[in-house]
């Protein structure tokens, strides 16, 4: 009954508005009387919206941001945990790239293709997935390690204060930790010890002296007394020597095509034909024939998970 009471009311009412405006679009010729005609159309329209807006609103959620004075210093903290979360998420694809698997994987993908000379196949998009994949796939162990020992256990409330005694200016102070710190000193331990298996192979101890160094830091006498700003980068160049070595590898068999394809041509005069619009089908030939992407894939796999 009600809804029909308001079709009502409505019909009366713009039956109302035309029998009062109906002589001003009549007006005085044709092209005027269209012309007022289409402003009473264009005002109906959007007034009856509104009117009908009016009646029925919508409820829609309303979002509260405000700064407000703490009551305790518990509310300090949990708003400055809250800034931190925030700040890591924005650091997020940093961090993925930097003390993961990804860098190695996707710089020696861009090397493979860009020795098959397939320009932009598989796109950037395929390459970056794929790297993205396999970095899930080999950190699966240390980011349950982190889940494990300091996610869960920091939302179940099992871990406590505790007091820590520091050296400050020749005097040891007493300083208590919150929770969270230990939670967040428990979660990097994983990663430090992954970047720590990686940097085993190679140049790893060197690149990390040579931070210390820059960095003006005491020779550390375990694991445990080098800083993370020093081991973070020690991880990357390492990383990335590892992967130009595997690109430089991968490079060398499609090389060799290119300068036999290169040689024959210039034997039987075609100059002017590029040896790449040649060599190209016998270089993806190849790569199948041997099961490429499978032997990539194997080798990359392994040389993360037995340590380089």
């Amino acid at each position: 009954m009600r809804s029909t009471f308001q079709v009502g009311g409505a019909r009366g009412a713009f039956r109302s508005i035309l029998g009062r405006w109906a002589p001003w679009v009549a007006g005085q010729n044709r092209s005027a009387g269209a012309a007022r005609l289409f402003l009473l159309t264009l005002v109906l329209t959007l007034g009856v919206p509104l009117c009908a807006g009016a009646q029925d609103a919508i409820p829609l959620p309303s979002l509260d941001i405000g700064v407000r004075q703490a009551q305790s210093p518990r509310d300090v903290a949990v708003t400055l945990q809250i800034l931190f979360l925030m700040t890591i998420l924005s650091l997020a694809p940093a961090i993925l790239i930097l003390t993961t698997s990804f860098t190695r994987i996707i710089i020696v993908l861009s090397f493979l293709r860009r020795a098959l000379g397939t320009q932009e196949t598989p796109s950037n998009q395929i390459l970056i997935g794929l790297a993205l994949f396999m970095t899930f796939f080999i950190m699966t162990p240390t980011w349950q390690r982190i889940h494990q020992e300091a996610i869960q256990p920091y939302m179940n409330d099992e871990i406590k204060a505790e007091s820590r005694t520091r050296k400050v200016a020749d005097r040891e102070v007493e300083q208590e930790v919150q929770p969270f710190q230990i939670a967040l000193e428990r979660a990097l331990a994983p990663m430090r010890d992954f970047m720590w298996q990686q940097l085993q192979l190679g140049d790893g101890a060197k690149d990390v002296a040579l931070f210390m160094d820059m960095g003006g830091y005491d020779r550390p006498a375990t694991r445990d007394d080098v800083p993370t700003t020093a081991l973070i980068p020690a991880f990357v160049i390492s990383e990335l020597k590892k992967a130009f070595i595997l690109g430089f590898v991968i490079f060398l068999p499609f090389l060799v095509i290119d300068i036999v394809t290169a040689s024959v041509l210039m034997s039987m005069g075609m100059m002017m034909l590029p040896p790449i619009l040649i060599s190209l089908p016998f270089k993806v030939l190849l790569f199948v024939l041997v099961d490429g992407w499978h032997l990539l894939a194997l080798n990359l796999g392994r040389s993360f998970i037995s340590g380089g």
